[in-house]
Order: structure tokens, then C-alpha cells, then sequence
């Protein structure tokens, strides 16, 4: 669920955003280590993780792919069910989004020249 946000705020907020702020904030910074290969930007910078929702004995994340045929999506989202497991103490279920990638649902402005529409 995308809302507006000021500097200090994540573009993308989740439910867990408001049932459990201080673990979203720990997963925040665990997920910001798991980085895509090919562009050099992490999961989080690019708004790969699309929800989370915690619940007493485990958390589940959506997380979609930049590409649907992506060659290293079975390893990143690997690598951040990993990660969020660290930062959480919890099991992790990861599920795969149904939507398409694109560029404004990153949540840092990273003044890249995409040129994807060149």
C-alpha cells in the first residue's frame, strides 16, 4: 500500500507499518542489505517488497520481481526470507506479487538514468 511520505518516511508503508513499527524498522534495515545483482540497488530502494503483515507467530511478505523471468528471484527472495527471519525472530512466509514492476514504485529517488524510455 503506497502513501505520500515526507524525507523521513518510507514511500511504501505496510500493514505492519502500523501493528508493529519498531519491527518494521528492524526489518527495514535488514531487507536494505538484500541487493539486486544487476542494478545495484537493494529490494527496498527499488519497492520490491510491496506488504508485509506480522502476526504472533510468524509474518508473511509479498515481494514482486523487477522482471517476471528474473534469473535471481528465487535467490533474492531466498536471501530476504533469510534476512527478515534475523530481524524479526519469526518464521517467514514469502509470496510472490501478481503486479508489474516499475520504476515509481521505488521508495529512494536514486537519480539513475534509466533510459528506459530513450
Amino acid at each position: 500500500m503506497a502513501e505520500p511520505s515526507d524525507a523521513s518516511t518510507p514511500k511504501t508503508l505496510w500493514l505492519a507499518d502500523r501493528s508493529h513499527p519498531q519491527q518494521t524498522e528492524a526489518l527495514r534495515k535488514a531487507l536494505g542489505e538484500v541487493m539486486d545483482p544487476e542494478l545495484g540497488l537493494s529490494i527496498l530502494q527499488l519497492g520490491m517488497i510491496r506488504e508485509v503483515e506480522i502476526r504472533d507467530k510468524n509474518a508473511s511478505i509479498r515481494m514482486i520481481l523487477t522482471t517476471p523471468f528474473c534469473p535471481y528471484g528465487p535467490a533474492l527472495m531466498e536471501n530476504a526470507r533469510q534476512k527478515a527471519e534475523q530481524a524479526l525472530g519469526l518464521p517467514v512466509v514469502m509470496e510472490m506479487g501478481e503486479e508489474a514492476w516499475e520504476q515509481s514504485m521505488m521508495d529512494e529517488d536514486t537519480g539513475a538514468d534509466w533510459g528506459l524510455l530513450y
